[in-house]
């Protein structure tokens, strides 16, 4: 008995739906809600700005879709574990301040080795970061194996922008 063209392609096409449905579902998802407004003060301590900072590295910053703390094998971007001991000897002549500022505001201007260069910059649309927000996660960061040093009067050249600056 031979099935009519129409029938097996209407099989063929629901198969194929009900195959990508599956598929579809085991892709983990993240829910993203819009960011909270956080009121930044420049008598923040430090601690609090490590506390803010952690809130915006995960909602507003964006920064935990493509990197992860604490984990191995094969990664989208750098893990950000122990950050806070090894942003000072990423790159020759830079304290660990410089290159995280200099990470956020032009990420191309050094590269992990062995990453695509696909980070964007976060004082910029459709991230837009505040120069206040972007210390809080330098802050943060810091905090990851590392003491924090910054606080909300710290300077460096892309604060308001300055050199550097796009």
């Amino acid at each position: 008995m031979r099935v009519p063209l129409t029938i097996r392609m209407g099989v063929f096409v629901l198969a194929t739906t009900a195959f990508y449905a599956y598929v579809g579902q085991m892709v983990p998802q993240s829910e993203v809600h819009p960011p909270e407004e956080l009121t930044l003060g420049a008598d923040m301590s430090t601690a609090d700005m490590v506390n803010v900072g952690r809130e915006i590295m995960s909602g507003k910053g964006l920064c935990l879709t493509c990197h992860t703390i604490g984990q191995t094998g094969a990664l989208r971007f750098p893990d950000l574990a122990g950050i806070g001991n090894t942003a000072g000897s990423r790159v020759p002549g830079k304290s660990d301040v410089d290159y995280l500022v200099e990470s956020m505001y032009e990420p191309t201007a050094y590269v992990v080795e062995g990453f695509p260069p696909a980070m964007p910059p976060v004082n910029l649309p459709p991230i837009g970061l505040t120069d206040q927000e972007i210390l809080s996660v330098i802050a943060a960061l810091q905090a990851l194996g590392g003491t924090p040093t910054v606080t909300m009067q710290t300077t460096h050249e892309y604060l308001g922008g300055g050199a550097g600056a796009q």
